[in-house]
């Protein structure tokens, strides 16, 4: 199984994403950032849901080779978000609004995890925000003729202690994530590449079902 904090930074990353850089470029006049910030508000206006394709690298100076993992995914805005893994093994992450759930064979953990997902998005996703940003990580944007990429490095020992640094690369069309680069003090390096292949999909509601505790 993905450690419990691999897997929870990720989810929580997915999600919390299109907020840090609104936070970063609605106050910064440069022209690249300001340009992202704008294409990022229009799409999350335009696309309230999305499916398509994840294959997750995952290398390591103690593993022999690198690991892959496939598995397709559909999100519903920032509460809704289900990933089924079925290679090289099956499992099943589901996160609605407050809980987390993730299958392996006939196992199922459960994690109340709403509040912190709240926290994350409010801590980094408002206009007002930049300050906590600025103060956490040490950012870089580029573009290229397909993608911009940001990276963050933190700065703080409250991420210092679990992260080395975070790539995200988004496409230059729909600015929708293309991949996501995890770079842990584990010493795991986890690179995510995204395949959007269907934009505002009618999800049926049992996509996102979960286990609550009783």
């Amino acid at each position: 199984m993905i450690p419990r904090f691999r897997l929870l930074r990720a989810l929580l990353l997915f999600l919390i994403f299109p907020g840090v850089l609104a936070a970063q470029s609605a106050t910064h006049s440069d022209d690249l950032l300001s340009r992202i910030w704008q294409g990022i508000g229009q799409a999350q206006q335009k696309y309230t849901s999305s499916c398509g394709t994840l294959t997750e690298t995952r290398t390591s100076s103690l593993m022999a080779k690198p690991l892959v993992l496939r598995g397709k995914f559909c999100a519903e805005g920032t509460t809704r978000f289900a990933l089924d893994y079925f290679e090289p093994s099956s499992m099943r992450i589901r996160f609605n609004e407050n809980y987390l759930n993730v299958t392996t064979g006939d196992k199922t953990e459960v994690m109340e995890i709403g509040k912190s997902v709240r926290r994350a998005q409010s801590y980094f996703g408002r206009d007002n925000s930049l300050g906590n940003l600025k103060k956490n990580f040490t950012i870089t944007v580029q573009e290229d003729s397909r993608d911009y990429q940001m990276k963050l490095v933190p700065r703080t020992d409250t991420f210092r202690r679990r992260l080395n640094s975070l790539v995200v690369k988004l496409d230059k069309r729909d600015f929708f994530p293309r991949s996501l680069e995890v770079d842990g003090k584990s010493g795991v390096n986890s690179v995510f590449v995204i395949d959007v292949s269907s934009m505002n999909p009618k999800i049926p509601a049992d996509t996102f079902e979960v286990y609550k505790p009783q």
